[in-house]
């Protein structure tokens, strides 16, 4: 363990010691210990750059009309990243985000603007009973009808509980799933497209993928499909900063088509160049950033590394699992192992997650395999897991 450089502050420097010895057995939540952002802090620091009060309000893709904002990087992020999600060159818009929950806010106000303006109607959305729970609170907050529909007992959502629960005389809104939180699935777009498909009666759909996790790492595999605005037809996607990326607090990326976009309603500040159509006004303007050095100084071909690497590691620690007769199961393309729960003690050891699902006997964790992760760490879990099977 690394020696704490003292703060001052006896409680704080316990609660570093602590995080320090957890470190090493972070197993269950998406983050990437491995974070590139140290020489960030180093040029931030001496630059002066922490005694400025910088604002990115506005529109990225509008000029703002002071310096201190960082948004002509923000807007580069954007740019790289558009095409990775296979959003035209001429059509899409985005920003960088608080967070994942912040991204499926603007996707699913968005897509319910965009929905009201080409009916008149107010939408109904529709999202699996696995997604992330942010989407029915956003939805609740939003003051919208959500349908919750039936998973399968691997987490993707059922095209025929979809289909029944289709309301034909509202638009619809459709939230997918690009790796739902406790098991990794990914619903089967092209499949519940089809049920979309079959009935022309609708008045529109709008579908936006939430995609966390797996949106930052898929792109740079041969799954890049999987997240193709063009091939699965969505119309935006949200996904994590801090989780693939490895930016060290909550952030992340929304993009959407340039139609959607346009039919927001506008609030003409003329401060802010007349043009407001995102939620938020003031915005951090260091998390751009970070996410601009992340790019220049990971990139691409490093980030398909990372994804092939993490995507071995996690069919070893399934492979481990067998190999010892503790019950597991992972998705297609899925970074996540879910499992029969160990002991409270070892959870607790391993910082899993944990959830309940009768259809597998009852309580259920995951382990989420990042970039920090390793055999030797993997070998470490799997022998303390078959000594806590033995007692």
């Amino acid at each position: 363990m690394k020696t704490v450089k003292s703060s001052g502050f006896e409680k704080l420097d316990r609660w570093v010691e602590i995080w320090q010895q957890t470190l090493p057995k972070y197993f269950g939540y998406p983050f990437n210990e491995v974070s590139p952002l140290r020489d960030f802090y180093e040029w931030y620091y001496a630059n002066g750059i922490n005694l400025m009060n910088l604002n990115n309000a506005g529109d990225p893709f509008t000029d703002t009309p002071w310096e201190v904002s960082s948004q002509v990087f923000e807007r580069e992020v954007i740019e790289y990243f558009a095409p990775r999600y296979d959003f035209a060159p001429d059509n899409f818009w985005g920003l960088i985000t608080h967070s994942g929950s912040d991204g499926n806010n603007h996707g699913i106000y968005f897509g319910a603007n965009y929905l009201k303006h080409l009916t008149g109607l107010q939408p109904i959305l529709y999202v699996s009973d696995e997604a992330h729970y942010s989407n029915m609170r956003l939805a609740h907050l939003q003051n919208l009808e959500t349908r919750l529909v039936k998973s399968d007992t691997m987490g993707r959502m059922i095209a025929d509980d979809l289909e029944q629960q289709l309301d034909t005389q509202r638009p619809a809104l459709v939230v997918y799933a690009a790796g739902s939180t406790f098991k990794g699935a990914i619903d089967d777009m092209p499949t519940l497209n089809a049920v979309l498909a079959r009935h022309p009666e609708l008045p529109a759909v709008y579908r936006h993928v939430d995609a966390a996790l797996f949106g930052g790492y898929l792109p740079f595999t041969e799954h890049r499909h999987l997240v193709s605005s063009r091939l699965m037809g969505f119309e935006s996607i949200a996904v994590s900063g801090h989780k693939f990326f490895g930016i060290d607090s909550p952030s992340g990326l929304f993009l959407c088509t340039r139609e959607v976009y346009d039919r927001q309603d506008n609030f003409n500040i003329p401060y802010l160049n007349k043009n407001m159509r995102m939620i938020n006004c003031s915005r951090d303007p260091i998390k751009p950033l970070k996410f601009w050095w992340i790019v220049q100084r990971v990139g691409a071909e490093e980030w398909s590394r990372q994804a092939r690497r993490i995507l071995e590691l996690t069919a070893y620690l399934k492979q481990q699992l067998d190999r010892i007769g503790h019950p597991a199961w992972v998705n297609d393309y899925s970074n996540t192992v879910f499992m029969r729960c160990p002991s409270p003690e070892l959870a607790h050891q391993y910082q899993l997650a944990q959830n309940e699902d009768e259809r597998f006997g009852g309580r259920l964790a995951h382990v989420v395999v990042m970039q920090h992760f390793t055999e030797e760490n993997i070998d470490a879990f799997v022998r303390a897991l078959q000594q806590d099977d033995i007692r």
